[in-house]
């Protein structure tokens, strides 16, 4: 059931995107230090997922990774890509180009496991929900969760379209 799940993302509603780009205006006034803690703590859980990051797949320290100066890049880009998919919430033409974009790198330059997508968003939501505790509501967290679905929906989408296309 969960499969099914997370194979198709929810609507989100207009009051929802305005909720999201609320809550991600006041992360992306941090969006370094956010990114960073984000990546830390999905390293640290998911030590798995650093065989992709030859710069820093031996870091095991977190104060190590905090310094890394290729994480701290890795970590605007990745919030590079949600600031743009949070601006054109409206548009979802922009949206599903975007994140196609992004799958597609990360499957055929990077081979990364679309699982790894699922696991990064469900962290990025525990860090935002931790360091924004306040604005971070249930109704956020409601429309973040859809948020998070769309996304990983989104990016897995670009992983079939490769398999399909090789």
């Amino acid at each position: 059931m969960e499969i099914e799940r997370w194979e198709r993302s929810e609507e989100i509603s207009d009051a929802e995107k305005k909720v999201i780009q609320e809550t991600w205006s006041r992360v992306y006034a941090n969006c370094e230090d956010v990114g960073v803690s984000i990546l830390i703590r999905f390293f640290v859980n998911f030590p798995s997922a650093k065989q992709y990051f030859s710069q820093f797949k031996h870091m095991e320290d977190p104060l190590e990774m905090e310094r890394s100066l290729q994480l701290r890049k890795h970590a605007r880009r990745v919030m590079g890509a949600i600031n743009t998919v949070v601006e054109n919430i409206n548009d979802s033409e922009k949206v599903s180009s975007v994140l196609a974009l992004v799958g597609k790198a990360h499957a055929l330059k990077h081979k990364v496991e679309p699982i790894y997508f699922k696991k990064l968003t469900g962290v990025m939501l525990e860090v935002i929900a931790e360091e924004y505790a306040n604005e971070f509501t249930p109704e956020a967290h409601g429309a973040w969760t859809k948020m998070r679905t769309l996304i990983y929906t989104h990016v897995t989408a670009a992983y079939k379209e490769v398999a399909w296309a090789q």
